[in-house]
């Protein structure tokens, strides 16, 4: 009977160790961060670990895309959207123990509109003229013209505050004022971040979370099914998805993403300036097929470059439905028989595995492509810097960034003066109807003008252990927000 009674006060313990000891998670993630400062690169994967863990702005976005308070806990609007005053949280320190005040916020923004600054997002900070420490907890942003997406754009990875006595090692050993502070990058396996004591909010259930890099589909997978993660919020392996699902241990979770996936035109040359050429592109494209063939049938059609989970979309891809007769008789009227184009594809699954059928359906109208395959630093320095494409696939995953069409030096190189007048008073416009109606007209005119071939909305396809609670459904952003992440038991 003694040895039965220790043998359940063991079991008791045992079990109420494992308990507590559920304040840890593993994450899996496809690619490695070539750094882990967010206002200085433009890899999504740095967000992934630091975006809301390590790092905050004045604001922030939440699980549904809605703009929230950071570090500011109310904002004013003045001179028609020209003027901002922060009003920031009171009682802050960053995970070096140094206090934040609104000296960082004018540290931070002006590091990041410098001249020489790296920001991969400078244009955020374009339209700032003025910053000023009104006292320690208000700042005061002055613009050179009303902006109605101000705090919109503060919520960026790109915007977070920054420690001005660390910033110099900010890409190795980054310190902010989240509720996680970074303690090991082991390069080419893990970055680990644990909970910081100081945090001036809410504290998050978990104590430690640490970032697993597998970019190999089938390794994923053997991670999840052995335990060594818990969770991958982005999903490499579609193909496995129903066995995941049938398994108890684990749930699905399928939301969407602000990634756009679009098969770009380089508008600025020809045969691609013209629009009828582009207009039969569009026609000779059958998104459900891509969906179906690249992405195993997670994906949302689109007609224009905008979330379809934004309440502000505009369904369009009738203008652009699969119809290749009519994209025959435009090659035709355009006087493009015979037309052959390149096509350029980076590695991502959805560029691979879409490319292949794209040239397939573009060969069926009379489009011959020569595609070519490129890493990640080919692609982003021949076209995305260098211009020099005729078509390629690629996700653009930042959010609500249709003013990229405004650009006259972007890569598709579009920039038509009426979208750019259209987008400028968007920019000057702090009425949220009036914000709504131009947002519309804005995919309208680029739909209309059949910049790129839009194809699909990428979907968020996450598995975790079925007794972690809280992750993101969606991503509004790119980040892995772990702060209401929890274990169930």
């Amino acid at each position: 009977m003694l040895d039965l009674m220790k043998s359940s006060a063991l079991t008791l313990v045992l079990t109420a160790g494992a308990a507590l000891a559920q304040d840890a998670i593993t994450l899996g993630m496809v690619l490695e961060p070539p750094n882990l400062d967010p206002t200085s690169g433009a890899a999504a994967a740095v967000d992934e670990v630091v975006y809301a863990n390590v790092f905050e702005g004045l604001t922030r976005i939440g699980p549904d895309g809605a703009i929230l308070p950071g570090l500011a806990q109310s904002w004013d609007v003045e001179e028609d959207g020209r003027v901002y005053l922060f009003h920031l949280a009171e009682g802050v320190t960053f995970h070096d123990g140094a206090g934040f005040d609104a000296s960082d916020v004018v540290f931070t923004l002006d590091r990041a509109r410098a001249e020489d600054s790296t920001n991969a997002q400078k244009v955020l900070f374009e339209g700032i003229e003025r910053v000023e420490a009104v006292n320690p907890h208000t700042v005061r942003v002055t613009l050179s013209a009303p902006d109605g997406n101000f705090p919109f754009k503060m919520s960026w990875g790109d915007a977070v505050m920054v420690d001005p006595a660390s910033v110099g090692q900010i890409a190795t050993h980054p310190i902010g004022t989240g509720p996680f502070k970074f303690s090991e990058w082991r390069q080419g396996d893990r970055v680990v971040l644990t909970g910081f004591d100081g945090y001036w909010g809410d504290k998050p259930a978990l104590r430690e979370a640490t970032f697993r890099f597998i970019s190999d589909p089938t390794a994923a997978y053997a991670a999840l099914m052995a335990g060594d993660v818990n969770a991958f919020p982005n999903y490499p392996a579609p193909e496995t998805l129903p066995q995941i699902e049938a398994d108890p241990r684990f749930k699905v979770i399928v939301g969407t993403t602000e990634g756009e996936v679009i098969l770009a035109m380089n508008n600025g040359k020809a045969p691609l300036d013209n629009v009828n050429v582009r207009k039969a592109i569009a026609h000779a494209i059958n998104r459900q097929d891509i969906i179906d063939g690249a992405m195993f049938g997670y994906g949302t059609p689109i007609g224009s470059h905008f979330a379809p989970h934004n309440p502000d979309y505009v369904d369009l891809t009738g203008k652009s439905a699969f119809d290749p007769d009519q994209s025959r008789a435009l090659l035709a009227e355009a006087g493009a028989g015979g037309l052959s184009l390149r096509l350029a594809l980076p590695p991502p699954t959805y560029a691979r595995r879409g490319g292949e059928i794209v040239a397939a359906q573009l060969r069926a109208v009379g489009i011959d492509t020569q595609i070519t395959n490129m890493e990640w630093a080919q692609w982003l320095e021949t076209v995305f810097k260098g211009g020099d494409f005729d078509l390629t696939i690629v996700a653009h995953t930042e959010p609500m960034d249709i003013d990229i069409y405004a650009r006259e030096d972007y890569y598709f190189h579009y920039a038509k003066p009426e979208f750019v007048t259209l987008i400028n008073q968007l920019n000057e416009t702090v009425n949220a109807e009036q914000r709504s109606a131009l947002l519309r007209q804005a995919q309208e005119m680029i739909a209309d003008d059949y910049v790129n071939a839009f194809l699909f909305q990428l979907a968020k396809t996450g598995v975790a252990d079925a007794r972690i609670e809280g992750l993101w459904a969606n991503s509004p952003n790119q980040s892995n927000d772990l702060t209401g992440v929890r274990w169930t038991e």
